[in-house]
């Protein structure tokens, strides 16, 4: 159908989306770069100097403050000094403690230890020195252990680490917080809270995932000066969603435009008790900009959903009477009904009868234009992907971690030890996007891409916010957004509307009628921020 629907998207130039990295695929970028010509001392030099704004930030004058900096013998110590070094030049108070002796610290991080006056550094002989100085200082810098870590922190990091979890004063972590993986956000032993962490070149995977997330503040990415040919070299197939992003993508429309020519979306969902889920996926999709939205139900409940539902028409169908839900005697006329709309979207509220899960698999089958798969619908097809996989048109599944479990026949704790591998496993093999919701959410493509989302908080655990997502996804499909675009904007949008909310409910009164009546200032905040990567990480 013709849109009158444009995208910036498409009228801009693409911007360059925000990789995410393992500390080892940071190792061999930092390698590629130094051989390349740019010296590691300079690198060094550069990522010092970030953190030490980043301290003077939280600060202000830098002058007579007390800051006490703990460092390790690799590059994360490196990086130490120079903040030492220039904190110092700056007028500050400082105070090094390095974990190890003198001799232990080689390559450019001894270069920069050299540099520094001897009074000011001192290897750690008593971890109660250390806690004092800690009581008396203003701010605190973690430079134990950067990206390389693996398993716990043990003997002396393991005890300064230690007395940063109960310093008072503000800290600032280099590259990441001491004793988190920056490849999975798992913390094995003892971690580092940070009120900000500083990181280098692009931001870590660990960053985003919890628990390390909430040990690292407020996130700043620095630029540290390395090639971008050193990341392009990586092949790294992980993103980051960001605000910049999803401003290029949400649609503008024409000025002459009509109901007709913003989205035609069509929704099935509803049974007996369930008429809530309904309701809400067709209010967010008519809130994300769907121009026009019909909600297909069993015809017992549509005078309720009409109530409900103001805006959106509804379309009454067969239903099996005893139990008040869907009867495989609809599927002729949900499939006329899909013929016109631009966008469909299954699941919410639809109940797990036999005789609806066998109309769900036969409208899978025979779909004809694209799709959001959620909730019952999920729950309908575990037993027979191979519907998903017949399906000619554009899928997007968007199951939380139980049905990724359903669906792929990983366990809970498989899923949780590492959420990014099997999603991408599971995309790839049906042939369609998944949106595997949680804490983050992750999107994950048939090509073999993940999208990693920071929005959203724990307010969101609350019956709903799924079958606000689906309403909101298939408005955005509808608008004309590719279905891994839309997934992207829509996960976003929706835990932008959430944080936006969270604000004036708190968390625990947040519902998900309040996150659609908060899409407009999320959409608004998208559009017109430019601050799209300084992240607080500890909602």
């Amino acid at each position: 159908m013709t849109q009158k629907i444009s995208h910036r998207a498409h009228d801009l130039a693409p911007s360059p989306m925000i990789e995410l990295i393992t500390g080892s695929q940071m190792a061999s970028i930092d390698h590629r770069a130094i051989d390349s010509g740019v010296p590691g001392i300079e690198l060094m030099e550069a990522a010092g100097q970030g953190v030490t704004r980043a301290v003077e930030n939280l600060l202000g004058e830098l002058q007579n403050r007390h800051i006490v900096i703990l460092c390790g013998k690799g590059n994360n110590g490196g990086d130490g000094f120079v903040i030492a070094r220039q904190a110092a030049q700056s007028g500050a108070k400082v105070q090094v403690f390095t974990a190890t002796s003198a001799r232990e610290i080689t390559g450019d991080a001894k270069t920069n230890l050299d540099r520094l006056p001897p009074d000011i550094v001192q290897p750690v002989d008593r971890i109660a020195t250390v806690q004092n100085a800690l009581t008396n200082a203003d701010i605190a810098v973690d430079a134990l252990l950067g990206t390389g870590i693996q398993g716990p922190p043990r003997g002396i990091y393991a005890e300064l680490i230690d007395a940063l979890t109960r310093a008072q004063c503000p800290i600032v972590a280099v590259d990441i917080p001491s004793g988190l993986n920056a490849d999975t956000g798992k913390i094995e032993g003892p971690c580092a809270t940070a009120t900000c962490t500083v990181t280098f070149a692009l931001p870590r995977i660990g960053h985003f995932f919890y628990p390390g997330r909430a040990q690292c503040g407020k996130l700043h990415l620095i630029d540290i000066g390395i090639p971008r040919s050193a990341i392009e070299s990586e092949r790294i197939s992980t993103y980051l969603i960001d605000n910049r992003r999803c401003a290029r993508l949400l649609p503008q429309r024409e000025p002459n435009a009509h109901k007709g020519d913003c989205g035609r979306v069509y929704i099935l969902a509803g049974s007996v008790g369930l008429t809530g889920a309904a309701a809400l996926s067709a209010n967010a999709a008519l809130k994300g900009g769907a121009g026009l939205v019909t909600l297909g139900v069993p015809k017992s409940l549509n005078d309720i959903l009409e109530t409900k539902v103001t805006e959106a028409m509804t379309h009454p169908l067969p239903e099996i009477k005893k139990v008040r839900c869907l009867s495989l005697r609809a599927r002729g006329e949900i499939q006329r009904a899909c013929r016109t709309a631009d966008s469909i979207a299954i699941g919410p509220g639809l109940g797990t009868h036999r005789e609806t899960v066998e109309l769900i698999r036969r409208l899978v089958r025979d779909c004809v234009c694209p799709a959001v798969i959620d909730a019952d619908a999920l729950n309908a097809l575990a037993g027979d992907l191979d519907a998903i996989r017949a399906c000619e048109t554009p899928l997007v599944l968007t199951p939380h971690i139980g049905e990724f479990a359903r669906l792929t026949g990983y366990s809970i704790a498989e899923i949780q030890r590492d959420p990014i591998a099997p999603a991408l496993e599971f995309a790839s093999n049906i042939g369609a996007t998944t949106v595997l919701k949680g804490a983050p959410t992750i999107v994950a493509t048939p090509e073999g891409e993940t999208h990693i989302n920071p929005t959203g908080n724990p307010g969101m655990a609350t019956g709903g916010t799924g079958d606000v997502l689906t309403g909101l996804l298939a408005a955005l499909i509808g608008q004309g957004l590719t279905p891994s675009d839309a997934a992207c904007t829509a996960v976003y949008l929706h835990g932008l509307a959430a944080d936006i909310a969270a604000k004036k409910t708190g968390h625990i009164s947040l519902i998900a009628s309040d996150i659609i009546e908060n899409f407009a200032a999320a959409i608004h905040q998208i559009r017109n921020s430019t601050d799209y990567f300084d992240l607080n990480l500890t909602t």
